[in-house]
């Protein structure tokens, strides 16, 4: 399989909540770290952080890319009245992630600087 065709089962078998399907996707030493809180998970401690995490929410890939064994993920994350954003960059080898650095960030959660005001468009 392709790094960006197991990138994207993984998205899709952790939206199914199929959790041993998206586990067999990741390496047993897979690490995959959060850039916004400075978390780090090794192995299978990933899968269950998310098996745990608090129903309701979505993942909407929008685009996947792929140069190599380096992939880049653009995925919506609607969850009740909020959603968030998933920038992750993974690394693939042998049909399994084994690195993973994702950037998460809430839509419009940040007021936007008043000195960018005179560029934005409507």
């Amino acid at each position: 399989m392709e790094a960006d065709a197991v990138v994207r089962s993984f998205l899709e078998r952790m939206e199914a909540r199929d959790w041993p399907g998206a586990a067999a996707l990741m390496a047993p030493d897979a690490r995959i770290s959060y850039s916004a809180t400075g978390e780090r998970f090794a192995g299978r401690s990933f899968m269950a952080m998310n098996e745990a995490y608090p129903e309701g929410w979505r993942l909407e890939p929008i685009d996947v890319l792929a140069a190599g064994d380096r992939v880049a993920a653009q995925v919506r994350v609607p969850n009740g009245d909020q959603v968030d954003w998933l920038s992750g960059f993974y690394t693939v080898v042998d049909g399994r992630i084994v690195e993973g650095h994702e950037h998460w960030v809430t839509e419009c959660s940040e007021p936007a600087p008043d000195w960018r005001a005179p560029y934005t468009v409507s």
